[in-house]
């Protein structure tokens, strides 16, 4: 695992890297001017004095290599720098809207688990007949139906019509039901769909067959054979889900005034918050990354013969 480890940090580096000097550029090319928001140029007098004042403050004044040279300083340190808006630093803005964010997340992967697992087992273990047929009939519905529309109907429905569920807001579990369903729905198709492919691959494998030859009872064959190794495309794809859901969430967190990173981070871009929305993107990227991490390693849990192939292979 160790070398494992190492090439994923290399690899974090290199991601941290290229992001901070592509969302640094496109900051700078970014039509707008963050001086005239602040000094809320729309609604008052604001004089070439006052703006040339907060230029220099802000470092707009520098060469851009030098404002770039001191941004990755402070990031070495850990220092994102201020929010132009709150002027909170850009760190603490960014934990106290991460949690929030996880617990969307969080939720979305318990609905997506809830409905997956079952259907995509039934259908792996029955494959031909109706929990088959059901599954690819989610997968087409999780797949033609975008979840921002999914999240109107489900706030027309069960929030407007029946009231049963509140439509906004964060705080409750009541008010986590309705956006983690609207956005665990469409992972919930795919990952059945790839779990029933996996069980009918391990099922045609040949420690399955010499199981079933010496009598072993098929619920033992299905948890302790087949669904171990069904399980590696499922966590390959839900290390990548892990990353986009941060950056798939913030529809649904503008949708259900979810205040989360996806909010924060389109509040930032409307008042050319420019720390905060590169902090946003260099989180993500380093979210990615680790989850990435993660499902590698999880690989050696979850499948003894890749530990053994590493073991041949010193």
């Amino acid at each position: 695992m160790l070398p494992l480890i190492k090439q994923r940090v290399i690899q974090l580096v290199l991601v941290i890297f290229i992001l901070s000097v592509f969302t640094f550029g496109l900051m700078k090319l970014a039509p707008g001017d963050p001086v005239m928001l602040i000094l809320n140029a729309d609604e008052m007098m604001v004089t070439d004095a006052d703006q040339a004042e907060l230029r220099k403050e802000l470092g707009f004044d520098q060469p851009l290599y030098v404002q770039y040279g001191k941004w990755m300083f402070g990031l070495l340190q850990l220092d994102l720098g201020v929010s132009y808006m709150s002027g909170n630093p850009v760190w603490d803005e960014l934990m106290k809207r991460l949690p929030i964010t996880l617990e969307l997340a969080g939720g979305a992967l318990l609905v997506m688990a809830a409905i997956a697992l079952p259907l995509g087992i039934a259908a792996g273990r029955f494959p031909g007949k109706w929990p088959d047929h059901l599954s690819r009939v989610l997968a087409l519905i999780g797949a033609s139906i975008p979840s921002f529309w999914l999240g109107l109907m489900l706030i027309y429905v069960f929030a407007f019509k029946l009231q049963l569920l509140p439509s906004n807001g964060f705080g409750e579990w009541s008010q986590s039901i309705l956006p983690s369903f609207a956005l665990g729905f469409s992972l919930a198709a795919v990952y059945a769909r790839l779990l029933r492919s996996g069980l009918m691959e391990s099922y045609s494998e040949d420690y399955v067959r010499a199981a079933r030859a010496r009598g072993v009872k098929e619920w033992r064959i299905l948890w302790i054979h087949a669904i171990r190794a069904a399980l590696l495309p499922v966590m390959t794809v839900l290390g990548l889900s892990m990353g986009s859901l941060l950056g798939g969430a913030v529809v649904i967190e503008i949708l259900f005034s979810w205040p989360g990173l996806g909010s924060m981070a389109v509040d930032a871009i409307f008042a050319r918050d420019y720390p905060v929305i590169q902090g946003y993107v260099l989180l993500t990227g380093v979210f990615v990354v680790a989850m990435n991490l993660m499902t590698d390693l999880s690989y050696f849990l979850i499948d003894p013969r890749i530990r053994k192939g590493k073991e041949a292979s010193k």
